[in-house]
C-alpha cells in the first residue's frame, strides 16, 4: 500500500484514474517515433484521508522527467514573462530589497524571472535542476547553480554565504517527489525575517473547473493551502499571507516566513481558508466524485471531434503544453484526428506529442495548414492565443476550448 507523500498515512482514496500514459513532457524525435517502443506509466491519483494532499501515486524518478532534453522553457510565454515582471515590482517595493538583498529563486528556469531583479541591480541566485534552462540563464547574466533543492542544497548555500531575503519557489512545488526533503531546504536559506514565495495552481480550482488535464507525471503533488500549511508548519515555516492569481487557471501566493519572524496575518490568508473549507476540502467525502465529472468532459470532446470528421473538417491544435497531452491521451485522441499542433518552442517544434503522435509545428504552419478548427490546448493562455492567431477568421477558421465542456468559440 502507498504512504502519503508528506505525513506517511496509508493512501485509500482514489482521486483520479487517467490510465497508463507517457511522460507528458517527453516530446518525441522522429527516430523516436519510428522506434515504437514509447514507454508508459500509471497516472493514478489519490487524497490522503489524514492531511488531505492529493498526490500521484507512481515512482517514477525525477531524473526521467527533468533531464537534459527538457524543453520547457518559461521565456516562450510573453504572458507569464509579463508576470514576473510584475512580481519582481511587486517584491520589491513591498520588501524594500535593494543592492544589499539576495533574491533566490528555486526552479529558476531560463531566468525568466530573476533577471527583472537583476534589471535593478537587486543581486540574484538561481537554483535550477536542468542544464539546458540554466545555461540560458547564465548566457543573460543570472547567476545559477545546477542542482536539485533539498535539504543539503540549502545547508550548503547557507554556508557559502548565500543568506536570501526573497525566495521564489513559482509551480515547482507541485513538482517535488519528496515534499519533506523539499522543503527542508528553505529555513537555512532564508534569512531569519526573510520572505519566501510558492505559487501554484490551487486545487480548488482544479476541482470546481474540472481542469484534470493538469494532473500528469511531473505533478507529484495537487495542492491546497489546506495541505501545504501542514507541509510548511512541519519544517519550522508558516504563512502569514496569500493572494489570488489568475495564472495557470487560478492560483495561489502564499507569503512564508520562519514561525518566530515578525510578519502579522493577513485577511486575504484568513479569506484563503474559509474559501477551502466552504468547499469542503477538509472533508474526504469532496473528493469522491471527480471521475464522472472528468468523463462528462472526455464525452464532450470526442463528440465534438467525431461531428467535425464527419463534416470533413480539419482540426488543429495550438500550444504543445503537457496539459494538453494529459487530454489528448485520456481522450484517445491521434494524429487520425488533429492535422498537427503549433508551438512557439524551437525546442518542440519537428517532434510529436507524447502518445498521440501529433506533430509539432511551427505557429507560422498555420498559415500554409488553414485548419477549420484549432483546438487551445493551453486554455489557460487561451486570450494570448486568441489575439495571436485572430487571423485564421480570414478562412473562416475558430478556435475551440475543451474546459470544462467543449465548446467552438464565436
Amino acid at each position: 500500500m502507498s504512504l502519503c507523500r508528506f505525513c506517511r498515512s496509508p493512501l485509500t482514496r482514489t482521486f483520479l484514474d487517467l490510465g497508463l500514459q507517457p511522460l507528458a513532457n517527453s516530446y518525441l524525435t522522429p527516430e523516436q517515433l519510428a522506434a515504437g517502443n514509447e514507454p508508459v506509466f500509471p497516472l493514478h491519483t489519490m487524497v490522503c484521508d489524514a492531511c488531505f494532499l492529493v498526490q500521484a501515486d507512481h515512482d517514477v524518478p525525477a531524473e526521467a522527467i527533468f533531464d537534459e532534453g527538457y524543453a520547457y522553457f518559461s521565456s516562450f510565454s510573453p504572458g507569464w514573462v509579463e508576470h514576473a515582471r510584475r512580481y519582481a515590482e511587486a517584491m520589491t517595493e513591498r520588501f524594500g530589497l535593494g543592492p544589499d538583498s539576495l533574491v533566490v529563486e528555486v526552479a529558476s528556469n531560463d531566468g525568466y524571472l530573476l533577471k527583472h531583479f537583476l534589471a535593478k541591480d537587486i543581486p540574484v541566485l538561481g537554483v535550477e535542476p536542468t542544464a539546458n534552462t540554466a545555461e540560458a540563464a547564465r548566457a543573460i547574466g543570472v547567476r545559477t547553480d545546477v542542482v536539485f533543492f533539498n535539504a543539503e542544497t540549502g545547508r550548503n548555500l547557507a554556508a557559502r554565504g548565500d543568506r536570501a531575503d526573497l525566495m521564489a519557489a513559482n509551480n515547482v512545488l507541485a513538482h517535488v517527489p519528496d515534499l519533506n526533503a523539499f522543503v527542508a531546504g528553505f529555513p537555512h536559506v532564508l534569512k531569519p525575517q526573510g520572505v519566501l514565495t510558492f505559487e501554484f495552481p490551487h486545487l480548488l480550482n482544479l476541482i470546481e473547473l474540472v481542469q484534470f488535464d493538469t494532473i500528469y507525471h511531473e505533478h507529484y503533488s495537487y495542492l491546497s493551502l489546506l495541505a501545504v500549511e501542514q507541509v510548511l508548519g512541519a519544517h519550522g515555516l508558516r504563512v502569514f499571507d496569500v493572494e489570488q492569481l489568475p495564472t495557470h487557471g487560478g492560483s495561489l501566493r502564499l507569503f512564508c516566513c520562519h514561525q518566530a519572524a515578525g510578519h502579522e496575518e493577513t485577511d486575504g490568508l484568513r479569506a484563503a481558508r474559509a474559501a477551502e473549507a466552504a468547499a469542503g476540502l477538509n472533508r474526504a467525502e469532496t473528493y469522491d466524485g471527480f471521475t464522472a465529472r472528468v468523463e462528462a468532459v472526455r464525452d464532450s470532446f470526442q463528440a465534438f471531434l467525431t461531428a467535425a470528421k464527419d463534416e470533413g473538417k480539419v482540426i488543429a491544435a495550438y500550444g504543445a503544453a503537457a496539459k494538453g497531452n494529459t487530454f489528448l491521451n485520456y481522450c484517445g485522441t491521434t494524429a487520425d484526428d488533429l492535422l498537427e499542433a503549433y508551438d512557439a518552442n524551437p525546442a518542440k517544434q519537428g517532434r510529436y506529442l507524447p502518445g498521440s503522435h501529433v506533430p509539432i509545428r511551427a505557429p507560422d504552419a498555420v498559415k500554409v495548414s488553414r485548419p477549420d478548427y484549432v483546438l487551445i490546448l493551453p486554455w489557460n493562455l487561451k486570450d494570448e492565443i486568441t489575439r495571436q492567431l485572430a487571423f485564421i477568421a480570414d478562412w473562416g477558421g475558430r478556435f475551440v476550448v475543451a474546459s470544462p465542456a467543449t465548446r467552438v468559440l464565436d
